[in-house]
């Protein structure tokens, strides 16, 4: 029997290569033809693996679509998974303590949240991802139920709640559901009217001055909620 070494452990077997192949390759090319569209061969082309692992791996297009769903999900929440895990942990702990977040330390989770997403948002990575979403929120399927209870929902519950914080109201009201839905959309618009937004800024691409530049408007998005009543921070 072989010995194996370090290095063997860290080679993932080839049947989980190929099925990642799958995962990372179809969120693109469902997202650019469609589900309809979006035929087995070009599914298997674009990931360069035999048409028979698509059955194989998923039970066929329909299992790939969903599990894609369920992949896209995970690749966002590693973007945001510490941050929101630190958020969920603060509210835990002064939940037990009965206590409120204060204004300022709500500003600063929601601060550091649509940094994140932004800088997310204008890479190239999170382009094929948006196609994919946007098609589901046109014609919402079973994927579109995996990545918004996956992801979209906490995601904005969690905004919410920081919101309600900042302006001092219900979180649960539907006036503080509209106004995260405003502020969501505001961070969203980066990347899904990514060439209106490069074309209005006449940017070429999102440098470091690009990034430094979208850093500090999410900062500003942040310091005018509750501008209205006074409530700068």
């Amino acid at each position: 029997m072989p010995v194996m070494t370090k290095a063997d452990l860290t080679i993932p077997p080839r049947g989980d290569a190929t099925r990642e192949k799958l995962l990372n390759s179809s969120i693109g090319v469902f997202g650019r033809y469609g589900f309809e569209a979006a035929t087995t061969r070009k599914l298997a082309d674009a990931a360069g693996v035999n048409l028979q692992a698509i059955p194989y791996y998923f039970g066929g297009k329909e299992g790939l679509y969903v599990a894609a769903a369920e992949h896209l999900a995970s690749l966002i929440g590693a973007h945001v998974g510490e941050l929101r895990a630190a958020l969920q942990n603060r509210f835990a702990e002064l939940d037990v303590e009965g206590r409120q977040m204060t204004s300022t330390e709500a500003r600063g989770f929601l601060t550091q949240m649509a940094q994140r997403m932004m800088t997310l948002f204008v890479s190239k990575q999170s382009e094929s991802w948006a196609r994919f979403i946007i098609r589901e929120q046109m014609e919402p399927t079973e994927a579109f139920q995996r990545i918004y209870g996956q992801i979209m929902r906490p995601m904005i519950e969690m905004v919410r709640r920081l919101i309600g914080t900042i302006l001092g109201e219900n979180p649960a009201s539907e006036h503080i559901r509209l106004r995260t839905l405003s502020f969501v959309g505001s961070v969203l618009v980066f990347r899904t009217a990514h060439a209106a937004v490069f074309a209005q800024l006449e940017w070429k691409a999102a440098g470091p001055r690009e990034l430094e530049i979208l850093q500090r408007h999410a900062a500003e998005l942040v310091a005018v909620l509750g501008a209205e009543k006074g409530d700068r921070p």
